[in-house]
């Protein structure tokens, strides 16, 4: 008997799991979920904080890493590898069962050069070499200096998640950076079949921000805005997916496609439920369609394996949706400050987190080696 995230499989989308931790990985509970059908593992600096500064897994790692005069950047970076890395291995056999289509590991350039173009394509250059598998992806936030970063790391041949996409017309530039890279690659002899990208689609903070204003507009008497909460997370992700068929489905990936290339699939990121008076799964049973992948995390996952109603969604109601996105800026929201703003503070969050995140190492390593040196 199939369960809800393999009868998503037979509609044409993937399940990738949006967490990783050490011990998630050693206990064999990844290994479960992979075979219960999910296909990949996103990870972010947010994702790595938690894993690492809580807990005693990585204890014994860091202090060797300490020990042997690694910095608190080093060191994180040393475990995170070596969680990709064992995270891929276990993934390879679905890789190696779609041909390169599924079964990647994610893992994201330092958040800090997300305004440096030539800086996110060495960081992305060295560590798809130091991770050494076919089957890791490394994430590149979707900023304006991050779009000519995306063009010159698929033109390499570097499998590349772009992420932090919440604009329609930063969309467009994520799919012609990867055609670009793509023709750029087949021009220079390369193996246009050998390249994975996904284009990570946030959805739930839209929600968040203009159902907020929405609010206010309600607060203030416009009643009548009401049957527009809810609505704008799932309508631009609905036209993205179509944006995404139009493209890929255009002469110039045909020629492509004849040389052996894969769609950049749209992966829908931020499907947690932030308004609790929706279902735990909204952001996942309105947003499935073929060659489409959905990154949960563990809360939204397990839910919807418990009782998950999976059908095709993504292509209806797309004329509606759009009415809906025109009645939103009639009714004065911004969907281009909107996501600008989401954007900037995606970008900002990462870098927090990543902060944080060497803090605390850098503070669990003292204490780790200050008890090491007390036995």
């Amino acid at each position: 008997m199939t369960n809800s995230i393999q009868e998503l499989q037979k509609l044409g989308q993937s399940v990738w799991f949006d967490n990783v931790s050490r011990g998630l990985i050693k206990s064999g509970d990844l290994q479960k979920l992979i075979d219960s059908g999910v296909t990949g593992l996103t990870s972010n600096p947010s994702i790595f904080e938690k894993a690492i500064s809580s807990g005693a897994d990585y204890d014994e790692a860091m202090v060797a890493l300490a020990r042997s005069g690694k910095s608190t950047a080093e060191i994180f970076e040393a475990l995170a590898i070596e969680d990709i890395r064992d995270v891929a291995d276990l993934l390879r056999p679905v890789y190696d069962a779609t041909s390169g289509r599924d079964g990647y590991a994610s893992l994201e350039v330092n958040p800090h050069l997300a305004a440096d173009t030539e800086r996110t394509v060495a960081e992305a250059r060295r560590l798809f070499a130091e991770l050494d598998r076919p089957n890791v992806m490394i994430k590149v936030p979707a900023t304006p200096e991050g779009i000519p970063a995306v063009r010159q790391l698929i033109s390499e041949g570097i499998n590349v998640n772009i992420t932090l996409i919440f604009a329609l017309d930063m969309y467009a530039k994520v799919r012609d950076a990867y055609l670009d890279g793509l023709d750029k690659l087949a021009s220079n002899g390369g193996d246009v079949s050998k390249v994975g990208s996904v284009a990570s689609f946030f959805v739930s903070r839209v929600d968040s921000v203009i159902d907020g204003q929405l609010d206010e507009k309600i607060s203030g008497g416009d009643a009548a805005l009401k049957n527009l909460l809810g609505k704008a997370a799932i309508a631009n992700a609905k036209l993205a997916y179509r944006e995404f068929n139009e493209t890929f489905g255009q002469s110039r990936f045909a020629a492509l496609k004849a040389k052996g290339a894969n769609v950049q699939r749209p992966l829908w990121a931020s499907t947690s439920v932030k308004n609790q008076s929706n279902s735990d799964f909204l952001y996942v049973e309105s947003l499935i369609g073929e060659h489409t992948v959905n990154t949960l995390p563990e809360v939204t996952l397990n839910a919807f394996l418990g009782h998950g109603k999976p059908q095709v969604s993504l292509t209806s109601g797309v004329d509606e949706v759009a009415k809906a996105l025109q009645c939103l800026q009639s009714a004065g929201v911004n969907m281009e400050q909107v996501t600008s703003k989401l954007l900037a503070d995606g970008v900002k969050a990462f870098a927090d987190s990543f902060h944080a995140l060497l803090g605390n190492l850098y503070t669990k390593r003292l204490q780790l080696l200050e008890k090491e040196g007390s036995r």
